[in-house]
C-alpha cells in the first residue's frame, strides 16, 4: 500500500517534524483516519519498523497517520511546547489539507502504546468533538506523584525503566501535580461530559506481566465508578512489541466498527 514520509514545519512547535502516512489501496476517498502514537523511547517510524501494521490495514479503507511524539506525552507542557494542540489541532488540519482524509469526528480515531496510550486518551478526551474512538495499549495511565523524593521515586514503575533525570523531565511536562489539571484523564472526562455531553468510544488493554498493569486496573476501576462506558481487557504478555503487534489487530477491529468501515 502507498506510504509517505512527510517532513513539515509545525508552527505550534516552531520546528520541523516528521510524520509517516499509510494510504489505503481500497475504497474511495475521502477516507477515515487512525492516528497511531508511539511510546517514550521511539519515533514516528516505530509502528512501521516493529509491527505488521501495514499488513493489518491493507484491506481497510483507512489512512494511518504516525506522528513523532518525541518525549512529550502528547500533552501541553507546563514549561515547554503545546504538544496536545499540535496533535489535536495542527496535525489534523495538516493531514486533512494534504491527504484525502474525511474531516469529521465520525471519521477520526486515535490510539497508541505506553506513553502513546496515555497520549491517545489525552487527545481523545481533550478533544472529544474531534475523535469518535480511542484505544490504549499498556498505557502510562498512573496519577504520577511528581513531588516524590528521588529515593521514593525509584519505586515508581515508569521511573525504574528510565534514568534518574526522568522525574525532573516529567515536572517540566506536567508541573508539580496531575490531579485536577488538563493532564488528568479523569478531569478531562468530567469536562467533556459537561461541555460536549459525549465521549469517544474507549478501548483499554494491558498485559498481565506488564509493570503498568496495576495503574491500568486502577484507571478501569475509576471509569467504572464514574459510569464511563469503555472496554477493558487483560491478556498474557509484557510491555513489548510482541504484545502490541498482536493486539493492534483487536484495536483495528474496534476502530473499524466505530468508524463504520465496510467489513472485510
Amino acid at each position: 500500500m502507498p506510504w509517505a514520509q512527510v517532513h513539515w514545519r509545525s508552527d505550534v512547535l516552531a520546528k520541523q517534524t516528521t510524520t509517516q502516512v499509510l494510504l489505503p489501496s481500497v475504497g474511495r476517498p475521502p477516507y477515515a483516519t487512525l492516528y497511531l502514537l508511539h511510546g517514550l523511547s521511539d519515533d514516528s517510524t516505530a509502528w512501521l519498523r516493529r509491527s505488521r501494521i501495514e499488513v493489518y490495514v491493507r484491506d481497510l479503507p483507512l489512512i494511518v497517520v504516525m506522528p513523532d511524539g518525541y518525549r512529550g506525552f502528547y500533552t501541553d507542557h507546563h514549561d515547554g511546547p503545546a504538544f496536545a494542540r499540535h496533535f489535536g489541532e495542527e496535525l489534523l488540519e495538516f493531514v486533512e489539507r494534504n491527504f484525502p482524509a474525511k474531516p469529521v469526528r465520525g471519521a477520526r480515531a486515535v490510539g497508541g502504546l505506553s506513553m502513546g496510550g496515555y497520549g491517545a486518551l489525552r487527545l481523545a478526551l481533550g478533544y472529544p468533538e474531534r475523535f469518535c474512538s480511542v484505544h490504549s495499549h499498556s498505557g502510562a495511565l498512573m496519577q504520577l506523584n511528581l513531588n516524590l523524593s528521588p529515593r521514593r521515586a525509584r519505586k515508581d514503575p515508569i521511573f525504574r525503566k528510565h534514568p534518574s533525570a526522568f522525574y525532573p523531565e516529567l515536572r517540566r511536562i506536567f508541573g508539580r501535580r496531575l490531579t485536577g489539571t488538563k493532564h488528568d484523564l479523569l478531569t478531562l472526562i468530567q469536562r467533556a461530559r459537561r461541555h460536549h455531553r459525549r465521549l469517544p468510544r474507549i478501548l483499554i488493554d494491558c498485559g498481565t506481566k506488564d509493570s503498568l498493569l496495576e495503574p491500568n486496573r486502577e484507571f478501569h476501576r475509576q471509569l467504572l465508578a464514574r459510569n464511563v462506558p469503555h472496554v477493558y481487557r487483560e491478556f498474557p504478555g509484557d510491555h513489548d512489541w510482541d504484545y502490541w503487534d498482536l493486539h493492534i489487530r483487536d484495536a483495528l477491529a474496534f476502530h473499524a466498527r466505530n468508524l463504520r468501515l465496510p467489513a472485510k
